[in-house]
């Protein structure tokens, strides 16, 4: 299961067909790979300097924006969640945004089908292409707004250097089409560590502004950048893009050492390995 609300209906109607999958089902585990309930409950503690949750903690008025995140604070929801732990053999973390409120768990990082997504050295030409997709679901919490500031200023003082792509709100595929093309991906100022979307574009070679705060760099022992931590901090952001920017060597050796990091932890064949080492183990 990759959520204590994997069915995604009623809670007391999960826990009624849950028992039956349970009942008919030798094994079962719960990944935690998205919000849940330990995860919000620990957020709202507000122990970390930022997190999802700190637009809401900075201002309540942004609780209908979060409505899908407090439910999981609900008791129904709770008590969904407390009957899948005690009825799974094991919880599983799928990298350091839920390891950090559930440090006890086992994380076993995204798999990425790098014989899939082909890297291509950057090239850099007269500009460098800097693309920024907006999902308005998702738009408070990945903190695009920072960028969005940032970006205003970088294009005051790098015109004829960059070229801006932005996207809003667009399927999958045509949002992937058209990232292709760039340089640096700005994905999100929130997290520890990196989602599918920042996975993927590093796995191509791109330089993405994302989660890569201290504490995965000390994870993975990591002594070199293989992405750009992103920081709710504009003058921070256009900081960074603008070093980018004078210095495009460094896109393409902070591209080469994603595909390479992509490659040595988060290889799909390697990561099916680490479920069914779990798997044989219970």
């Amino acid at each position: 299961m990759i959520n204590s609300n994997a069915i995604e209906t009623y809670p007391f109607l999960s826990t009624y067909l849950l028992k039956k999958i349970f009942k008919q089902n030798g094994k079962s585990f719960l990944l935690v790979c998205g919000e849940d309930t330990p995860i919000i409950d620990f957020l709202m503690r507000d122990t970390l300097k930022y997190s999802i949750m700190t637009p809401l903690l900075k201002n309540s008025k942004l609780k209908s924006d979060y409505r899908f995140s407090l439910k999981y604070m609900k008791d129904s929801y709770r008590n969904l969640f407390d009957f899948v732990s005690l009825n799974v053999l094991e919880i599983i973390v799928s990298d350091l945004d839920y390891k950090i409120p559930l440090p006890e768990k086992k994380l076993i990082p995204n798999p990425i089908n790098t014989t899939k997504i082909s890297f291509e050295s950057l090239i850099i030409n007269e500009r460098i292409i800097i693309f920024i997709g907006i999902n308005k679901g998702s738009y408070i919490k990945k903190g695009s707004l920072f960028f969005e500031e940032a970006l205003e200023i970088i294009k005051e003082k790098y015109k004829a250097k960059i070229e801006i792509i932005t996207v809003e709100s667009v399927p999958y595929n045509e949002y992937i089409t058209l990232y292709n093309k760039a340089h640096v991906v700005l994905d999100q100022v929130y997290g520890y560590d990196q989602g599918y979307n920042a996975l993927e574009a590093m796995a191509k070679g791109k330089v993405v502004f994302t989660g890569a705060e201290k504490e995965f760099i000390e994870y993975y022992n990591l002594g070199e950048r293989v992405a750009i931590n992103a920081l709710p901090d504009v003058n921070y952001l256009v900081d960074e893009l603008s070093f980018l920017i004078e210095n495009p060597e460094e896109i393409i050796a902070i591209g080469k050492r994603a595909r390479a990091f992509i490659e040595k932890e988060h290889n799909y064949i390697k990561i099916a390995e680490k479920y069914l080492e779990i798997w044989n183990k219970n």
